[in-house]
């Protein structure tokens, strides 16, 4: 694709290849529905896919920025750079109503709460989730008799549960 051609190439169009990017430690939630993308841009002759990853020393960042470089590539686009924007720091609350369904229906509990209320101050009660007070519905049976086993689960960002019915254990994506 020249450069002229890929110019007209709309971030929609980019956008929608970026959602068949997976994320690599959760290969069911891709990288747009999670979140992760903040901006697509052209810069003269070159794509430029800025993102912020879950948290700063995510050892999956290199991972996701190669998959987004390939992705954009395989379609015809020769210059794109991948920037890592830190702050504002990534929040669940960007993830899409796809990418819960998708946490949800791979058997890992989306954040309950929004972590921020809309004038941006905090929206959940740190203190409440600590205290095992916030309730998370099972991903597998739906049911809310769960209890919080570990505050960490398979990742940093997950807390461990488990299903008082079904017995199962599962990951809670915590709302941060």
């Amino acid at each position: 694709m020249n450069a002229v051609a890929s110019a007209q190439v709309s971030r929609d169009t980019v956008l929608a290849w970026l959602g068949e990017v997976m994320d690599p430690e959760v290969p069911v939630v891709s990288v747009v529905d999670l979140g992760l993308i903040r901006d697509v841009e052209w810069q003269d002759e070159s794509l430029v896919v800025t993102v912020t990853p879950t948290y700063s020393g995510c050892p999956a960042t290199e991972v996701i920025a190669q998959s987004i470089r390939d992705a954009v590539q395989a379609r015809g686009i020769g210059e794109v750079t991948v920037r890592t924007q830190l702050a504002p720091a990534w929040t669940t609350d960007w993830m899409s109503t796809k990418g819960r369904d998708a946490l949800r229906a791979y058997g890992i509990a989306p954040p309950v709460h929004r972590a921020a209320a809309a004038d941006g101050t905090q929206a959940i009660d740190i203190s409440a989730l600590l205290a095992q007070r916030v309730v998370v519905p099972c991903p597998q049976c739906n049911s809310r008799k769960t209890r919080l086993l570990s505050q960490f689960g398979s990742t940093a960002c997950k807390a461990l549960y488990q299903c008082n019915d079904c017995l199962e254990p599962f990951d809670y994506f915590k709302a941060h």
